[in-house]
């Protein structure tokens, strides 16, 4: 698909258009940011919610079809962090399954019975929100046999190689903006978020780089870190730097905090998760690292691990 029938060149970048691109991206990266927030804004209340009765099963809301975070098998790494969670809380573990699109915290936290989603960015205001547990970024995905690695939206060899980008069908992400900005846009090859005809959406853009349709992706973290690990050919999962790009006043991040959502009254459950990260974290870090998950350093606390120190720096 190519990105002149996505409109690089109109779209304004603000600072509540990121923090909206980024509530709606991390329920399934890179997802339906075209879609906004997915909660109305006549949903913000300034009322005090009422306090939530104690609850009697960690119920997680997530995507059925979508690994590395999540499926049905109960088989991605959002899936087994939960587990870990529950057990922790001494609840039994119950999923409600719903596609991670526009209206999913909504639906998750109000209309179903989940009192947990797992992934939410930090600063997501639309929910109550844990501490984070995980910063992931952006990267750049090549063969490791490649010519000219790429290491910055400014070398100059992405004027000239094949780059792909995700496609969301809305709002332009962050590369696709830091690309426009550069007017690098005849080269680039979008590549559709929703192709779940196998159950890994993520991948399609990943095998595009093994199989030489494109030189480059620039896709999220866990979703390029996970795929690239499955190829026939060794490819090399690199983090995009510096970790956000000015367009205009306003900052364009790459790499986000990702935290638990909960219903607004959860402060009590949101306490006990809390502890359960600080905790925990070395056994959440292993999970990851299973999944070659790349991480950067949290920038708002000091117990999180870094996946780009290991395995999950070089993806075969």
């Amino acid at each position: 698909m190519s990105l002149h029938s996505h409109d690089l060149r109109g779209e304004r970048w603000s600072r509540r258009g990121c923090l909206k691109w980024a509530a709606a991206a991390v329920a399934a990266w890179p997802v339906a940011s075209g879609a906004g927030c997915p909660c109305s804004e006549e949903e913000k209340t300034d009322a005090a919610p009422a306090p939530a009765p104690a609850a009697k099963a960690l119920r997680v809301c997530a995507d059925p079809n979508n690994l590395p975070f999540s499926n049905r098998k109960q088989e991605g790494f959002e899936d087994r962090i939960a587990a870990l969670v529950a057990r922790e809380l001494g609840l039994p573990l119950e999923f409600d399954w719903l596609p991670q699109r526009l209206g999913f915290y909504r639906t998750a936290l109000k209309t179903f019975d989940s009192n947990l989603v797992m992934a939410a960015p930090g600063g997501f205001e639309k929910a109550l929100i844990t501490e984070p547990y995980y910063r992931s970024t952006y990267v750049f995905v090549f063969r490791k046999d490649a010519a000219a690695p790429i290491r910055s939206f400014d070398d100059a060899a992405l004027r000239t190689l094949k780059v792909g980008v995700t496609l969301t069908g809305g709002a332009n992400t962050p590369p696709t903006h830091a690309l426009a900005k550069r007017k690098i846009i005849d080269n680039v090859t979008g590549f559709t978020a929703f192709d779940e005809s196998e159950g890994k959406p993520g991948e399609r853009i990943i095998a595009a780089v093994a199989g030489g349709e494109i030189d480059v992706a620039i896709a999220w973290g866990p979703q390029a870190g996970y795929f690239a690990k499955r190829q026939s050919v060794e490819l090399e999962v690199v983090p995009v730097s510096p970790t956000e790009d000015v367009i205009g006043d306003v900052k364009l991040p790459f790499s986000f905090e990702i935290c638990m959502a909960l219903r607004r009254p959860d402060k009590e459950l949101r306490g006990r998760i809390n502890e359960i990260i600080v905790r925990r974290q070395a056994a959440i870090d292993r999970i990851l690292d299973e999944y070659f998950v790349p991480r950067l350093p949290l920038e708002t606390a000091a117990h999180a691990g870094t996946g780009f120190e290991g395995k999950a720096k070089d993806a075969k």
